[in-house]
Order: C-alpha cells, then structure tokens, then sequence
C-alpha cells in the first residue's frame, strides 16, 4: 500500500510525463511543418514513449492501493526559434525529468518503502538513457552546422536505432 506522500508525488509524476508527450508532439507537429519529417518522426516516437512513461505511473500507483489522478496538462509551446534551441529544450527537459525521478527515489528512500525503490530504478536507468541520446542528436547538430540540417533530418532516425541497438 502506498504512502500518501508517495502517492502525492507519483501523481505528479504522472503530470510531468504528460506535459513531456504533449511537448514532443507540439515539437513533431512543428517540424513536420517546416519538411523535417525525420526529427518528426523521432518526436513523435519520444511521445509515445512519453505517454508510456505516464500510464506506468498510473499502472504502479492504482496496483498499489494508491489512486491515481489524470491532471490537466500545461498547453506546450508551439514554435521555436530553430531546431538547435528546440533541442537544447529538449536536453534541459530531460534533465528536469531525471531531477524528478531522482526526488521520487529520494522519498521512497525515506519512506522506506522497498517496492517503490525497486520499480522506479526503471526510469532512473531510462533517464540516463534519454539524457544520452539527446545529447548525442545535440553532438551531431553541432558538427553538421546549420548548413547540413537535411542530412541530419535523413539520418535522424537511423541514430536512434543505433542507440536502441547499444542497449
């Protein structure tokens, strides 16, 4: 059975993930409009994952006796300056994730409640996965320059294969 102050900050959880699928769709929509169809599409993989981030959360907390609570998301922006800013955007909000998940360690760790530490090792792991491979997209987008962006929009998805591969 969860705790109430575990189950408070599992549903947040839930709202944070949420806002991250929205976002990655709001940043999908955006660069389909503009011809990149290979970063949309690796956007709209990234919110699906997303969404599937937030219905573990959701899974995890009712399985526990817990209840969980479908907020309301923030609307996400709907355009960027350019693709590198959207990408930095997607670095630090990754990193805003990870912070999360970590607080949510943190508390079962306090709590000491052993079956949440166990099930949110999961998402510290998925993090520093997800952390890498935006930086990796970061990395490449830097050394391409703004001048090769089509290649980069070709490739796009094959680099996350190859990071799925690595796994």
């Amino acid at each position: 059975m969860l705790n109430s102050k575990i189950e408070k900050i599992l549903n947040e959880q839930i709202e944070k993930e949420g806002f991250s699928a929205n976002l990655y769709l709001a940043m999908a929509s955006w660069t389909e409009t503009l011809g990149m169809s290979g970063t949309a599409s690796w956007l709209y993989a990234q919110a699906e994952e997303e969404k599937m981030h937030m219905m573990k959360f959701v899974s995890y907390i009712n399985e526990r006796g817990g209840h969980a609570i479908i907020p309301a998301f923030e609307k996400p922006a709907s355009s960027w300056k350019d693709i590198f800013v959207m990408f930095d955007e997607v670095l630090k909000h990754e990193q805003y994730i990870s912070k999360s998940i970590n607080d949510i360690l943190e508390l079962a760790i306090k709590e000491k409640d052993f079956a949440t530490q166990n099930w949110i090792q999961w998402f510290v792991s998925e993090q520093v996965e997800e952390e890498s491979s935006v930086q990796g997209v970061i990395d490449k987008l830097k050394l391409l320059g703004k001048a090769s962006l089509y290649m980069f929009d070709r490739d796009i998805m094959s680099f996350r294969n190859d990071v799925e591969d690595a796994e």
